[in-house]
């Protein structure tokens, strides 16, 4: 074997590497240990304390932070950890409406319901609908009468074509998604959750959020489907509010002394202190340090004062050297994790009632200069009312550009009336000595307060500062979100509780421990000690696995381990195609180092063809698929790699090793030796009996598929489906049923058994209905059903996806398995170079999948479990197409050995391809097994959450070992009769 040494070398450092990722998990769940020990069941103390060491040295030797190892943890997906995962649309109707000024022409109008029909079974966009639908409807009037504007012209002509006001509109709507996520991705930090995530969907108007570990999921609707409120007020300079926030310290430090006089700070607390820094900056520098198994140093300061210990006021060192308020409406600076505590604080009672009633203090959105630390604002209030002075909804556009001076500003526009307001605000505040700040408010968050420098009038304003583009842009978009006109509503919505989530770690542990000694037992079992290389090398593959996942930053879901145990199978099989081959070479009387090199050698061209079949299955599901299942496919993609390298390079070095050593190694027992040896079965002459059986199921099952149709998960009926888990254990599914059907209506709710003490409920219960309060609505109808059966109940698990989201999850699946069909073919016409082999593939997998679809259309209302189409399902039957291409590559590559050596002897093709499929028949059963054994395991205990998903795995893969033999061969014989020799 060459290269050993380079491979010795790769194979330490891959180690090495994997093992200092996977040790960030270990590191912040260490530290994490020990904030539930001190918390002792108490939330709010576990946070503060994790908040308190978030910058403190956790990793030892290296020094990171436990937020650094918090961030370089293993990811786990909200399905395994609890929390909510939302798709929110952005409304292009409401947002076409508003830009017509809600124009009442009747074909306009129509066209716009039109449109929004026909986006559920189309895959244009909503623009691109609308103007179809209103040429239809209007053929002889331009969009541009409806849509050209005085305040518009910039941008859209009075005479403008149908085409450009399209392009208008669809520059618009672009626009206004941004503005949505700008407007979202504030509004998540609110929530206090950890490692919040939000993703804009490309090419589309969807946002998608995560959030972990939330605990009000009907808060976190409402929030987000909030009306975007932008604002503009003046403000206090710091000078004036500094006395305010002095005489609050003296006050909390009265109140905390008569509180806290006999307190004694105990161990693992951590002390901040804080310390000004020169020339012009804000705040000092803020140090944290652990004070173990002591009292609090500094405890005494944050007695004595309780606000400025984490808010620092704003103050700079002047000329002289002596420390000055520094001017302007920033009146504090504190650490992100401080800034809950500073708002108990300022919005208590007693601080309350010494504030003026038109001062308001709101925080930066954002922290300053790659900190953790945000700018505090004091706003004023104006009028009768203490509002604004001024709304987001005079502003008529705003972009990022770049001035004279090669700096970035932003330029905003306003309408005639605000305009005249704004000359009067801004007149006053430069007219003030020293200048005054105007402050933009979105969502009571501060994202610019500029300073005046002279009256504007004109209604058009260049807001210029330390900004970077990116800032620019930022701003450009919340302005616009002033006059957002396209609001974001909740189109897919999932929920995992805590208790679901943990129940979900549990089955996934188990299945992944029992997989693998499933597959330990077997090899050990039937290959003798060269067995317990396949098993070493198996668990080098997950260390490199789990290393890789982490350092990819990958999300590790229900579906992710899944495709773990999926891939200890899979690893297995390129050891076993390894060891078959090598007693082949034995068997012809080679020596055993010979009979290992030839066998590695011979094994290769099947091994590889097999695996890259079903890596592209993956990339295409990768690609294709959404949520959890992106985490399937990336783990199936790396665990093909890794399983390679693995049981082709790492096998082959544990080998030579051994023989190096002179150790005996044996590939089988007697009992294995002779196993499938000398086979001799009539597959090619009973093709014909192949065909009709395929045959019959297949009709049978599509005779159902018209008939009876399939039970759809709500993510391609669309609806709500809620996850009802009982605490009396025992609830009759039918009582349950009839219950709800007689609240939620007769054909709009669908009860099943999920595991011993659950059911699985959905609904199509106000599915269009887009109300911010309907969630709480159907829930609430569906809690009166329930109570009818029992009052002790939970729902740990809520998802909802909306009609036109399932529809699009519809087309997307049957495209995506249409693609990896021919896809496969196409590699395997190219790898074969024969037309007959490609098809043999093609009518293999078509065969797979439509026998899978025919099980769970023929049988579900008959088994005990879930047999839903739905994303899962989708995954499983493409895996299952690139495994069964697996197996038919395997059995192909030695038809196409044997027609190479044996047509030169005159035997006939049948006779040639009957031989080769009886020679590689053990190959071809025990590859399966190891993957059939996995999967059973997978199937008993992975869970309910993904029992439908292993089952469709567990048949598929038994239809797929049938197809390779039964099926693909019989059409390679019967179209290639003579293209073959």
């Amino acid at each position: 074997m060459q290269g050993k040494g380079i491979i010795k070398f790769f194979a330490i450092l891959l180690a090495l590497v994997s093992i200092y990722y996977l040790s960030f998990t270990w590191v912040a769940q260490k530290v994490e240990k020990d904030a539930a020990e001190y918390a002792k069941g108490n939330p709010a103390k576990e946070k503060a304390y994790l908040d308190s060491v978030s910058d403190l040295p956790a990793y030892p030797v290296l020094n990171h932070t436990y937020q650094y190892c918090k961030d370089k943890e293993l990811a786990l997906g909200l399905d395994l950890k609890g929390g909510m995962n939302v798709t929110m649309q952005v409304s292009l109707r409401e947002l076409v409406k508003a830009l017509s000024s809600n124009n009442p022409d009747v074909a306009f109008n129509k066209a716009l319901g039109e449109a929004e029909l026909a986006q559920k079974n189309s895959q244009k966009d909503y623009i691109t609908l609308f103007v179809e639908a209103y040429e239809k409807l209007s053929p002889n009037t331009k969009l541009a009468a409806i849509f050209a504007t005085k305040d518009n012209q910039a941008k859209l002509k009075f005479n403008a074509t149908n085409s450009e006001v399209k392009a208008y509109l669809q520059d618009q709507g672009n626009a206004a998604v941004k503005q949505a996520y700008t407007v979202l991705d504030t509004r998540i930090n609110q929530f206090g959750v950890a490692q919040p995530n939000i993703q804009l969907q490309k090419g589309s108007n969807l946002i998608t959020i995560e959030l972990p570990g939330v605990k009000d999921p009907e808060r976190v609707r409402k929030l987000l489907q909030g009306s975007a409120k932008l604002e503009f007020y003046k403000t206090y300079d710091n000078r004036e509010v500094y006395p305010l926030l002095a005489g609050i310290d003296k006050l909390l430090a009265a109140k905390h002394s008569a509180a806290n006089k006999d307190a004694v700070v105990k161990k693992d607390t951590v002390a901040k202190d804080t310390a000004a820094k020169k020339e012009n900056t804000l705040l000092g520098k803020v140090e944290n340090s652990a004070a173990k198994d002591t009292s609090l140093k500094g405890g005494s300061k944050i007695n004595a004062n309780p606000l400025f210990s984490i808010l620092s006021p704003s103050i700079y060192q002047g000329q002289d050297g002596q420390q000055q308020l520094a001017p302007g409406s920033i009146v504090g600076l504190a650490l992100h994790k401080d800034t809950a505590t500073v708002n108990s604080y300022l919005n208590s009672p007693e601080v309350k009632n010494t504030l003026p009633k038109n001062l308001k203090l709101l925080w930066s959105v954002k922290p300053r200069d790659k900190t953790k630390v945000y700018e505090l604002y004091a706003i004023k209030l104006a009028g009768a009312a203490n509002g604004p002075v001024l709304s987001g909804d005079v502003i008529t556009d705003a972009n990022a550009n770049v001035n004279e001076k090669g700096n970035p500003e932003v330029s905003m526009s306003m309408n005639s009336a605000g305009a005249l307001t704004w000359r009067n605000v801004t007149a006053e505040a430069a007219a003030t000595t020293p200048k005054q700040s105007i402050a933009i408010v979105l969502d009571n968050v501060v994202y610019s307060a500029p300073t005046v420098q002279n009256e504007i009038s004109g209604g058009v304003s260049s807001i210029s500062g330390s900004y970077t583009q990116e800032d620019t842009k930022d701003l450009a978009n919340v302005l616009k979100a002033g006059r957002l006109q396209a609001p974001a509503r909740i189109v897919n919505e999932a929920v995992v509780g805590p208790s679901l989530g943990q129940e979900a770690i549990s089955a996934s542990l188990l299945s992944c421990v029992l997989g693998f000694i499933v597959v330990l037992v077997f090899m050990i079992a039937y290959y003798n000690r060269a067995g317990t290389v396949a098993v070493v090398a198996v668990l080098i593959n997950v260390l490199f696995l789990m290393g890789v996942l982490v350092s990819f930053g990958a999300v590790l879901t229900v579906p992710g381990v899944a495709g773990i145990v999926l891939t200890l199978g899979i690893a297995v099989d390129a050891n076993v195609l390894v060891y078959e081959r090598v007693r082949e070479e034995m068997a012809l009387g080679k020596s055993l180092k010979q009979s290992i090199s030839d066998g590695f050698t011979h094994a290769l061209s099947s091994i590889l063809d097999a695996n890259v079949s079903t890596f592209l299955t993956a990339m295409i599901l990768l690609i294709f698929g959404s949520g959890p299942i992106k985490g399937f496919a990336s783990v199936l993609m790396i665990g093909i790699v890794t399983s390679l390298f693995c049981s082709l390079l790492i096998s082959r070095l544990i080998f030579e090793y051994m023989i190096d050593k002179g150790w005996d190694i044996k590939f089988s027992y007697p009992w294995s030796s002779h196993t499938f040896k000398n086979a001799n079965y009539a597959f090619v002459k009973n093709r014909y009996k192949f065909y009709v059986v395929s045959g019959i199921f297949i009709v049978a099952g599509l005779i159902s598929m018209f008939t009876r149709d399939f039970n759809y998960g709500v993510d391609f009926q669309g609806g709500r489906t809620y996850i009802v888990e009982f605490a009396d254990k025992k609830v009759d599914a039918e009582q349950a049923r009839e219950a709800v059907v007689n609240t939620l209506g007769v054909g709009k709710a669908e009860v099943k058994t999920y595991g011993a003490d659950k059911l699985s409920i959905t609904t199509n219960y106000l599915i269009d209905d887009n109300s911010v309060d309907a969630d709480a609505k159907v829930e609430a109808t569906l809690r009166k059903g329930l109570d009818q059966v029992s009052k002790n109940y939970s729902i740990p698990s809520t998802q909802k996806v909306g009609p036109t989201i399932a529809n699009d999850l519809k087309t997307s699946a049957v495209l995506t398995i249409v693609f990896a069909i021919l896809v496969i073919s196409v590699y395997i016409l190219i790898r074969f170079r024969k037309w007959q082999y490609s098809l043999g593939a093609l009518v293999a997998t078509a065969h797979d999948a439509l026998l899978v679809l025919s099980f769970f259309s023929l049988f579900k209302d008959v088994l005990p479990f879930s047999l839903d189409i739905d994303q899962a399902f989708i995954a499983a039957l493409l895996t299952v197409i690139g495994y069964s291409i697996n197996d038919t590559v395997v059995v192909m590559d030695r038809i196409r050995e044997y027609l190479k050596h044996h047509n030169a002897k005159g035997e006939a093709t049948e006779v040639v391809i009957n031989n080769a499929i009886n020679s590689t028949l053990s190959r071809t059963i025990i590859t399966s097994l190891t993957v059939l054994f996995v999967l059973i395991v997978l199937f008993i205990f992975g869970g309910d959450v993904i029992r439908g998903f292993s089952f469709a795995l567990l048949i598929g893969i038994t239809f797929g070992t049938y197809s390779s033999i039964c099926v693909a061969t019989p059409v390679i014989v019967d179209f290639g009769k003579k293209g073959l020799k």
